[in-house]
């Protein structure tokens, strides 16, 4: 027996962000699991439109699409920070949080850094700066940003917003230029695949709407409870860093660095990778590390890959927290 391999692992939580989204993604969990419904009364709450929220989030017909920022970003922070929630509720007591894109705050509000209401209050914020933009999006291409310099070189207009894996590069800006730059890369036999976004986050193009950092200024940002690591900064976050508005200001418009903060993060011991967000996005990333593929890490999801029945939702979530018992030091829960 690998002793090494068989010792008990401490939890990361990564949350996922633009693009994980689906119709009634985790509605399967409300009102069956009572730490996940809480959280998302307490956050829905404070948002101005929140009944709308979940109406749309709950309804097979929703009003307004998933795909909207104005469903998907509300949406997404709201479940992550529930299904973190509920494994904060099992005993868990994670070794590190690392979000990509708009996970990572709520990867910072579990982690202590803001309340729930100045988390909301941020969240809202953006939403209601991009909502009325250009539309645009972003485009995850089979490529190394060195293989995309030449195409990028020749539309000046498309900037690289997310390295997700040592060959998934997400590219961002608006919808002429962003079909221009498909075209030439499918023109050179490179794979693409859309993301569901319909605004060209962690773009340039953005900038102009987060100059002002009033509000940012005016939230007090507190050391983080547990490790939290920055997918913007590449680097985990210390009581300075996380103090600094412009970093939260900026998450729209920077690039997102998941893979090589993933890869630093998975340096520092052996890790359950537990995906407590939406879809298997994270997880298949994750399960490309080297490192994982040798069994030094394992890498889970709470919830299915796709829209499924509430029932398929309890049981993915019933397995991960079987997978929690079974390679970490969590106690079991009584009978």
């Amino acid at each position: 027996m690998d002793t090494l391999l068989d010792a008990p692992r401490d939890v990361v939580l990564l949350l996922p962000g633009q693009g994980a989204q689906y119709p009634r993604m985790a509605a399967g969990l409300y009102d069956s699991d009572p730490a996940f419904t809480d959280a998302v009364d307490r956050c829905l709450a404070l948002f101005p439109d929140g009944e709308l929220l979940r109406d749309d989030w709950l309804a097979e017909q929703p009003a307004i699409g998933i795909d909207d920022v104005r469903r998907a970003q509300p949406l997404l922070f709201t479940l992550d920070y529930a299904l973190g929630r509920m494994v904060l509720s099992w005993g868990v007591r994670p070794a590190a949080l690392l979000g990509h894109s708009v996970g990572e705050l709520a990867a910072a509000t579990l982690a202590g850094v803001f309340t729930l209401e100045d988390a909301v209050a941020v969240m809202h914020d953006r939403v209601t700066r991009i909502a009325p933009t250009e539309p645009g999006g972003m485009l995850t291409v089979a490529g190394t940003p060195d293989d995309l310099r030449p195409f990028l070189a020749r539309h000046p207009h498309i900037a690289i917003g997310a390295r997700n894996a040592p060959r998934q590069t997400v590219l961002a800006g608006l919808s002429a230029p962003l079909r221009a730059i498909a075209a030439d890369l499918r023109g050179a036999g490179i794979t693409t695949l859309p993301v569901a976004a319909h605004h060209p986050f962690h773009s340039p193009v953005l900038a102009p709407l987060f100059r002002d950092l009033t509000l940012y200024r005016r939230i007090t940002a507190h050391p983080p409870l547990f490790p939290l690591w920055s997918a913007f900064t590449r680097t985990r976050l210390e009581a300075d860093t996380v103090a600094d508005p412009a970093l939260w200001a900026g998450h729209p418009v920077a690039p997102v660095h998941f893979w090589p903060t993933l890869d630093k993060l998975l340096s520092t011991g052996r890790h359950l990778l537990l995906e407590t967000g939406p879809g298997k996005g994270l997880t298949t990333i994750a399960c490309r590390h080297r490192s994982v593929k040798l069994g030094r890490h394992t890498a889970a999801a709470l919830l299915p890959a796709r829209p499924r029945t509430p029932d398929d939702d309890r049981l993915h979530t019933d397995r991960a927290r079987e997978l929690l018992h079974t390679t970490t030091a969590l106690a079991p829960q009584p009978a």
